[in-house]
């Protein structure tokens, strides 16, 4: 049974996660009927359009969809960092046991796919594509779960939500080590010693964001110029943020009594301003609250809505305009293949592994969670669209003329899973315990 305690945050996310599915869907729609529409030049002249800073002796411009997918990109992998540490460390990922259902799906949705794309793949030049159907897009699945609301058990979401994350870390992974670019060894190096700078301040009890934040954006200089993908440095950054709080909450809510009583107790103007007491007392009262919150769960609540409601739909805006009037310029051999991957791919492969599993007790199946249920997640798992987009970009890089197939693919292969799932799943009425 799920804690009460975990429930009302859990259900926060979700519900912040649901809406950012909902424009995320939107800002695909508008990107689609823009990209297609007479104002179709438009839309690919601005996000073609140089932004940078320019002197006589500096130069750095990119086109504005790098400054997304490299830039704003690396604050959405930053947060999910900061999700995995969390859940790592304290949450739903944090012990053997809890981590085995999800892991054993996550290692089922990525592998699975992978084998699948490569078996089918005849076009050597669109190999590199295999890292595409690896990841689950978490913002548009569980705004299907949303919609289907009490028919699905919360602890279905969970691992929805676990499955994810630790799919993330797998997508991570294979970005790091498969579609970065020649190294540059030196500029490498500096990075990595600014890391390791932060992660031993962290160690000693030392945090400061703006110090985080400063180094960080040099860090995710040094590594674009590396020819790492800049978007790791987000994922490196993470370590330096510490979980612990300095204070408990019996010593901060003694604290925060004696703050009462002296703001209480301290002169009041007749004017709409705050007293010198009184203001000392409220900086007081920031300064334990500061030490109170953990810096990793401040970070994470304050970037959450600015991911969700911004950076992933203008993510979606920017990269979702594909052409889609006639079929001679797609590699309709890797739109129906990704298609496959995303559909079949997942829904097998989740499913079988997980079945299999459980059927030599390597996992244990919360009661409530069906047969029913596991195939119908495992095809909404095939929702692959914000990162399948990002690792096509990355995949494609140096033959642009796949992306827009690969983007194709992604986006029917996901609108099909998502079908196929919310059909399972709404056609689920009672529990189906899994049998032995």
């Amino acid at each position: 049974m799920i804690k009460k305690v975990f429930l009302t945050p859990f259900q926060k996310f979700v519900k912040i996660e649901s809406f950012s599915g909902i424009l995320l869907l939107f800002a695909t729609l508008v990107a689609l009927a823009w990209a297609n529409s007479p104002y179709g030049d438009i839309y690919r002249e601005i996000w073609q359009y140089d932004i940078g800073i320019v002197t006589e002796t500096f130069e750095f411009k990119k086109p504005l969809i790098l400054w997304i997918n490299d830039g704003l990109m690396a604050v959405f992998f930053f947060l999910i960092g900061l999700e995995i540490k969390r859940e790592l460390l304290i949450g739903e990922l944090n012990t053997p046991k809890k981590i085995a259902f999800p892991l054993v799906g996550a290692l089922g949705g990525m592998l699975v796919p992978v084998i699948f794309f490569l078996v089918l793949n005849q076009n050597p030049e669109t190999t590199k594509g295999w890292g595409i159907p690896m990841a689950t897009d978490i913002a548009f699945s569980l705004a299907i779960l949303n919609v289907l609301g009490n028919r699905v058990p919360l602890s279905l979401k969970v691992f929805l939500t676990a499955f994810a994350i630790v799919d993330d870390i797998g997508a991570v992974l294979v970005i790091a080590l498969f579609y970065s670019g020649s190294i540059n060894i030196t500029l490498l190096l500096i990075a990595l010693a600014m890391l390791a700078v932060l992660y031993f301040l962290s160690f000693k009890g030392y945090y400061s964001r703006f110090l985080v934040f400063f180094l960080g954006v040099i860090i995710w200089f040094l590594f674009l110029k590396a020819g790492i993908h800049p978007t790791v440095a987000g994922i490196l950054l993470v370590f330096s943020v510490p979980i612990r709080q300095k204070i408990d909450t019996s010593t901060f809510l003694v604290q925060l009594e004696n703050v009462y009583n002296d703001i209480k107790s301290a002169s009041i103007l007749k004017k709409p301003i705050l007293s010198t007491e009184q203001i000392q007392h409220i900086d007081d009262l920031e300064d334990w609250s500061s030490k109170f919150q953990s810096p990793l769960q401040h970070l994470e609540h304050n970037l959450h809505g600015w991911v969700a409601y911004f950076i992933i739909p203008i993510f979606a805006l920017a990269n979702a305009g594909v052409l889609i009037s006639g079929t001679e310029n797609l590699e309709i051999a890797l739109v129906t293949n990704i298609i496959i991957c995303l559909v079949l791919g997942k829904g097998i492969g989740i499913s079988l592994i997980v079945l299999l599993a459980k059927k030599i007790r390597l996992i244990e199946v919360p009661s409530e969670i069906s047969f029913k249920h596991i195939l119908g997640v495992s095809f909404i798992a095939g929702i692959g669209f914000t990162m399948a987009i990002f690792i096509a970009s990355l995949a494609f890089a140096s033959t642009p003329e796949f992306i827009d197939s690969a983007k194709v693919g992604i986006l029917i292969g996901s609108l099909i899973s998502a079908i196929i799932g919310y059909i399972i799943l709404s056609s689920t009425s009672k529990k189906i315990k899994l049998k032995d």
